[in-house]
């Protein structure tokens, strides 16, 4: 297997608790902190615009109301996306996945991208974050990685653009696994570590597939994960676990 490309640290959701979620403002606070590696959530809102969101509501991140798949990113763009997190944001606006990609691409920032299609939205999503990645990065000298936990959008992914490399996201590792990363033609297994077994991630490496545990806050812990194997962590707690955390 070969060695892992990617930063062994990514920051959460662009800059973990740092920052407002699954914005430009966190992208930013992740490389001004030295994060050579981002991951954040991708939907579409109505009218089918690629977004960064995790939610499929605005309420919990964003000072609207309202389903994502109900809401035209027109109107999303005069929502405040920062103030619920601290005064210090206050005007973040809710990014496009568009906007997003090329701050990443202009930064320097590795992708690991999550298709996060709300209900009934897996392979549309899937598509349009796949095609859209597709342009973004064309020429980058390092592609982002697309996962998800909805077989249905990486299916659709594969199909739109497979030479971008995918990454399936579970909770606990199925004892069918494998066969799921076969067919999807993933390249690594992303899962919670507090389900995670030694021997699950020595089964993973000897697979041939590389391993990304979530969302690893403890510096031990992360330690422990590094020890068994893990490729990379995927952290909320930037200023505990660093770019450079051995």
């Amino acid at each position: 297997m070969k060695p892992w490309p990617y930063p062994r640290i990514i920051a959460h959701r662009g800059g973990g608790t740092l920052a407002p979620e699954n914005t430009l403002a966190g992208l930013r606070v992740a490389k001004e902190l030295g994060f050579g590696g981002v991951e954040f959530d991708v939907m579409l809102s109505a009218d089918a615009t690629p977004i960064l969101m995790h939610d499929q509501t605005l309420e919990r991140t964003t000072s609207g109301s309202g389903a994502i798949d109900m809401t035209a990113f027109s109107d999303m763009l005069k929502l405040d996306a920062g103030s619920w997190f601290s005064p210090e944001f206050v005007g973040e606006l809710v990014p496009s996945f568009e906007r997003a990609g090329r701050l990443c691409v202009e930064l320097g920032l590795w992708a690991n991208v999550e298709i996060k299609p709300a209900k009934g939205y897996e392979a549309e999503t899937g598509r349009a974050a796949a095609l859209l990645a597709r342009e973004l990065w064309r020429g980058a000298p390092v592609q982002p990685l697309l996962g998800s936990f909805r077989p249905q959008a990486l299916a659709a992914a594969k199909e739109a653009a497979p030479e971008l490399p995918r990454g399936a996201l579970t909770k606990e590792i199925p004892p069918d696994w494998q066969s799921h990363m076969e067919e999807l033609d993933c390249v690594s297994l992303h899962c919670d570590y507090r389900m995670l077994l030694p021997q699950q991630a020595r089964a993973v490496h000897d697979a041939g597939y590389w391993l990304v545990c979530w969302t690893v806050n403890d510096p031990a812990i992360a330690r422990v994960l590094f020890d068994w194997g893990a490729d990379a962590v995927i952290t909320d707690r930037l200023d505990l676990i660093g770019p450079d955390f051995r």
